[in-house]
């Protein structure tokens, strides 16, 4: 799943995020059974005939009335007037904002160009700190209450979501290691451009905030990434210091939050912002075009790297060649290296560990416990990360990732993959 909070910063919140995500696998499990026993939504090819059947703009609003079940009961779909409830309605005006930004400036009907309907599900389990994408629809919680306001509330994390539904149907961006961080960023980048066009912003004038306003008064920041100025949007007691980089020197190498998707992000983020002002006007209207024709000129696949992409924008400045390279040029993307997978770390041999990582805000909690008290304990959990075996692709952007370790042995486990005891063994050991 494609989701906004980083693991990194999931890892600073308590251990009931274990149990939303429980619930989260859950739901989820009865909506795909759905799913699949009523075939697929969209068919393989739609006819020319056929094509106004599906208008341009066609979206519902969900709730899931703090539970887990999705899509949930039906509220507002398009054409409908306000519903009165605020996350639904500010769904309605992100979903609106971010179809008219595709088709009116990149003309594109919805996310697989085809005029799909989007569903969005809004109040998602109680106390849930997240947004993302699953693959078939987009999901946001209300927050905590302590730390993250509820998420429709920022325009951008709407416009985030949807286009993680684009890059999924076009270049279609492994989501991890670089080209990960490059999917991470182009929902940034389109996120950006809504909130700017909503605001009727130019480049120059814009903040490069992404999620202002999610946090609480309590926290020491103003949201979640800086595009211009990675590594600044906060510094909290709580939350830790933002740790993305700005430049390919400081570029994160290690095995959380799928590669550091959420954290090196902030370089192509960075020589966006840096193009767009660079180039002058609107984002959306100038480097938001380059972006989008390298993105879908087939050039950019599933595993290109930031160099790759780089290669992919100047290709597609035309005039703007220039502005484009010199932004790249100052965030260090010169040359076509790859992101080597670095080794994991050798634990003791006593010791079970589990990290948990990804997340829509990018942040790694870590536990670990003693087995040597009981030979039967050692055995339950050596037994357990036996049955961790390698993991496949992520299912899509901004969900977890547990890491565990014990006896020397690693073995990686995506949040969708996580069974029952795996769960209730990371829930004891992140000290739930």
């Amino acid at each position: 799943m494609c989701q906004i909070v980083p693991p990194y910063l999931m890892q600073r919140l308590d251990a009931t995020c274990l149990e939303k995500d429980n619930a989260f696998r859950a739901g989820r499990a009865e909506h795909l059974a759905r799913v699949l026993a009523a075939g697929p939504a969209v068919p393989e090819a739609v006819p020319e005939a056929d094509a106004s059947a599906a208008e341009a703009g066609d979206w519902t609003v969900y709730t899931a009335a703090n539970g887990a079940d999705l899509p949930g009961e039906k509220v507002r779909a398009a054409g409908d007037p306000e519903s009165g409830d605020e996350s639904v309605d500010e769904a309605a005006t992100g979903i609106t904002g971010s179809l008219a930004l595709f088709e009116e400036v990149y003309g594109r009907d919805s996310y697989d160009a085809r005029g799909a309907e989007v569903v969005m599900t809004v109040h998602y389990e109680k106390d849930y700190a997240n947004a993302f994408w699953d693959g078939t629809q987009l999901v946001f919680g209300d927050g905590d209450g302590e730390i993250f306001q509820r998420f429709t509330k920022a325009v951008d994390v709407i416009g985030h979501e949807l286009s993680h539904a684009v890059t999924e149907h076009t270049a279609g961006l492994v989501y991890e290691g670089q080209s990960g961080a490059l999917n991470e960023h182009i929902s940034d980048v389109y996120g950006s451009c809504l909130k700017q066009r909503l605001l009727g912003q130019s480049a120059q004038e814009a903040d490069w905030i992404i999620g202002e306003g999610l946090f609480t008064e309590s926290v020491q920041g103003v949201g979640l990434r800086h595009m211009l100025e990675p590594g600044t949007a906060y510094d909290d007691p709580t939350l830790g210091k933002d740790p993305q980089p700005a430049h390919m020197d400081d570029i994160y190498d290690g095995t959380d939050d799928n590669g550091g998707v959420h954290i090196n992000s902030g370089i192509p983020n960075r020589a966006f912002a840096l193009a767009a002002t660079a180039i002058g006007g609107t984002s959306w209207e100038g480097a938001g075009k380059i972006w989008y024709a390298a993105l879908t000129g087939g050039s950019v696949t599933t595993d290109t790297d930031f160099a790759g992409f780089a290669a992919a924008t100047v290709a597609a400045a035309g005039d703007h060649a220039e502005a484009v390279t010199t932004a790249w040029s100052q965030v260090g993307v010169t040359a076509a290296e790859g992101t080597p997978a670095p080794d994991g770390e050798e634990p003791t041999s006593t010791v079970v560990k589990v990290r948990r990582s990804g997340g829509l805000l990018g942040r790694t909690k870590e536990g670990e416990a003693e087995l040597a008290s009981s030979a039967a304990q050692v055995v339950t959990v050596r037994s357990l990360v036996a049955r961790a075996t390698a993991p496949g692709k992520p299912k899509g952007a901004d969900r977890y990732v547990y890491e565990f370790e014990v006896d020397g042995q690693t073995a990686v486990v995506h949040e969708g993959d996580l069974t029952p005891d795996l769960h209730a063994l990371a829930n004891e050991l992140l000290g739930k």
